[in-house]
């Protein structure tokens, strides 16, 4: 499989401007590729810096120096350096994220919460919403609420929404922080199914688990981010 993430000598620092300009050392000298088919999981304690690799990756946090490349349509591009249109155009068609809290337009119905991300990749509203539907079935979700705001969820609800939202669509690259935080085990199980048939479809994933048994299930290598948070 096609190497789908680089990550060459990587480097973030957050500046505090209201500290008078003190310069947060995050994480430094990172290195690490994903290839597709391959589910990366990055480990290490709270506050290592699992998160923000992962936002770099997104193209949320810029790195400072080295580099952040994906591939998309079969060219690598450099996050580092890419402008605000082509990071967007990336997130469109080529990097799903889950993060831990679903962040939606207020009262929209959740099944057109799930149905968007497919719909904005070229999918036709009508399969989008199909499988919009299959997911929020195999989630856990009843029928009864596909047409209430997730708002109204609880908050392992909203969460189940929130990832079938990033597995709607057919994205190459897949970055999962937290998924299973919230989840009962029957739930836990079904994201490990789905990350699997990910996997068998050359997906790249970039995931952060806590939990030992979702980890065991999923990854085909760990990296410990603790190495580059020393470094910084």
């Amino acid at each position: 499989m096609p190497t789908m993430i680089e990550l060459t000598s990587a480097e973030k620092t957050f500046t505090m401007h209201l500290q008078h300009g003190v310069r947060l050392p995050v994480v430094s000298n990172v290195n690490f590729s994903v290839n597709g088919g391959e589910c990366v999981v990055l480990s290490g304690p709270s506050g290592a810096g699992k998160s923000s690799i992962l936002k770099m990756i997104f193209g949320n946090y810029r790195c400072d120096s080295g580099k952040i490349e994906v591939c998309s349509r079969g060219t690598m591009v450099d996050l580092a350096t890419a402008d605000a249109r082509d990071i967007l155009s990336l997130r469109r068609d080529t990097i799903g994220y889950v993060s831990q809290f679903l962040r939606v337009v207020p009262r929209v119905a959740a099944i057109d919460v799930v149905t968007e991300p497919a719909v904005a990749t070229g999918t036709p509203r009508s399969e989008a919403r199909e499988r919009a539907g299959m997911l929020l079935q195999r989630l856990n979700i009843p029928t009864r609420l596909w047409s209430l705001p997730p708002a109204t969820f609880s908050g392992g609800e909203q969460q189940r929404v929130n990832i079938a939202r990033g597995f709607v669509s057919g994205h190459p690259i897949l970055l999962l922080d937290e998924p299973t935080a919230s989840l009962d085990r029957a739930n836990r199980e079904v994201v490990v199914d789905l990350i699997g048939e990910k996997k068998r479809a050359g997906v790249a994933v970039v995931a952060i688990v806590h939990d030992d048994d979702v980890r065991e299930a999923i990854a085909d290598r760990i990296v410990d981010v603790t190495a580059f948070a020393n470094a910084a």
